[in-house]
């Protein structure tokens, strides 16, 4: 059975007057200690997916269920429970992630001191960690005193603090170059391979498919196109067209625009593929 399991989600923002649907129908299986991230542009819904896997917030229909955990089914205080044993966060706001008058060993204690852990457990655990997102030379630096990479690596070992099963990056390269992007994706890596945990990134940055082994896009509140690499490969990623529980199929906009492809298609099935042809002018009229 799969860690994370996302049963045809649907989100729905009511704003003013008006609903704003975030998530129309997602369907998401994540495996235990996998490394994945979910792209897509502003808009998309990625960002309601990751609050509703944290425990954030609650779909409006559909089942999400996370390790022993049905999200869809838990009181307040149970939520907060989950947020705090279970699940790591990043953000990308530094500001967000770190107190400012801490050190970064300070900082990574706090989450284990609020859940009661005793100082010398706290203090070897908070240098450990610091240690893994090599970080191991800066343990007694204030936050202004560290790089932006810097910090969000500090942010990644407090999200480590109170041993989740889930870490959930929301665009942690978001505000850093592409160097200091490099070492926060090896720091999550390290944590990813070392302890097993499973990580989430949320993204708008397509490139991040040369660092994990799935990549999944999305559009509009949909699963479009999930893209998985072999990591005994030096082959670009393959691409899969994801089919939801109704049968239809999201095409890539690449494709919809290179074949002219519009309202229809023509589809012909073989005895072990099926083939998608566009329509004719004539076909697309009727």
């Amino acid at each position: 059975m799969s860690f994370v399991h996302c049963d045809n989600l649907v989100k729905i923002y009511k704003v003013a007057d008006l609903e704003v649907v975030a998530l129309q129908g997602v369907d998401l299986e994540i495996d235990k200690g996998e490394m994945m991230a979910i792209v897509g542009a502003s808009g998309s819904g990625k960002s309601s997916l990751l609050n509703i896997l944290g425990g954030l917030d609650k779909p409006s229909a559909g089942k999400i269920r996370v390790g022993n955990y049905d999200l869809t089914r838990l009181k307040k205080r149970e939520q907060v429970a989950y947020r705090r044993k279970s699940v790591g966060f990043v953000w990308q706001q530094t500001a967000r992630n770190l107190i400012p008058y801490l050190t970064a060993k300070q900082n990574v204690e706090l989450p284990m001191a609020l859940n009661r852990l005793n100082k010398r457990e706290r203090e070897a655990r908070a240098v450990e960690l610091l240690n893994s997102v090599g970080l191991g030379d800066r343990l007694n630096h204030l936050p202004r005193n560290l790089s932006g990479g810097q910090q969000q690596r500090v942010a990644i070992a407090i999200a480590m603090a109170n041993f989740p099963d889930l870490l959930l990056a929301d665009e942690p390269t978001g505000q850093v170059d592409s160097e200091a992007a490099n070492t926060i994706f090896d720091a999550m890596l390290q944590l990813n391979q070392h302890y097993g945990v499973t990580v989430v990134i949320v993204t708008h940055d397509y490139t991040v498919s040369d660092r994990v082994e799935r990549v999944i896009t999305m559009r509009d509140g949909h699963m479009m196109n999930e893209f998985i690499r072999d990591n005994n490969s030096d082959l670009d990623p393959t691409e899969y067209a994801l089919v939801d529980r109704g049968g239809r199929l999201q095409l890539p906009q690449e494709y919809l625009d290179k074949l002219s492809i519009a309202d229809r298609v023509r589809l012909q099935l073989h005895a072990d593929y099926v083939a998608v042809y566009p329509a004719s002018k004539r076909e697309s009229n009727e």
